[in-house]
């Protein structure tokens, strides 16, 4: 009776993992199978053929662009000058002050629509404690990183009555709602 030596796994001599048998229909599909021999990439400064297609879909090879070529076409800035790019401008690189400052703004323009449509009287902090019925200004956020939910949602005030201040809202006693982030 002979008995099996099982292999010591070390990291010199590593065990190999579980192999697939040659009858295996995963076999078919591993790796291993779709990977050709490929000689290693060089570093990406010392590439050759810069700009060049590599591979495309389709017929065209090119844009094709036509005009009449007309000579008195100028560009014309639309809209107010202080409102127009005059120097470059990196797409998505605004600062926080100025993406605070949108915000804000949108929030006092909302605030004013919704104070007139419902002909609303002016709006009380979210910071001061009352015992009746009031009527705040603010937008929804999440006190977590997950998904926003019963337990999760709060009020930001707006910055001009609240300061930016944040309140829990209990939905507990609500039968339906429909919340999202930055809902103002």
């Amino acid at each position: 009776q002979g008995s099996q030596k099982r292999s010591n796994s070390t990291p010199e001599n590593p065990r190999p993992k579980r192999t697939l048998s040659s009858r295996s229909p995963y076999a078919l599909f591993s790796p291993n199978s779709f990977s050709p021999s490929v000689t290693p990439s060089q570093k990406y400064a010392a590439r050759g053929s810069r700009g060049e297609v590599v591979a495309s879909f389709g017929s065209v090879q090119g844009p094709s662009w036509s005009g009449r070529g007309g000579r008195g076409c100028t560009p014309k800035l639309f809209g107010l000058p202080e409102e127009n790019l005059t120097k470059s401008y990196k797409f998505m690189f605004q600062k926080a002050l100025d993406i605070r400052e949108a915000l804000s703004w949108r929030i006092e323009e909302l605030g004013d629509a919704l104070k007139s449509h419902h002909h609303l009287e002016d709006f009380a902090s979210v910071l001061l404690l009352a015992q009746e019925p009031v009527t705040v200004l603010g937008q929804i956020g999440c006190d977590s990183n997950g998904k926003l939910n019963a337990k999760s949602v709060v009020l930001e005030g707006d910055r001009e009555r609240s300061s930016g201040g944040q309140i829990p809202l209990d939905l507990s006693e609500l039968k339906e709602y429909s919340l999202f982030p930055g809902q103002v």
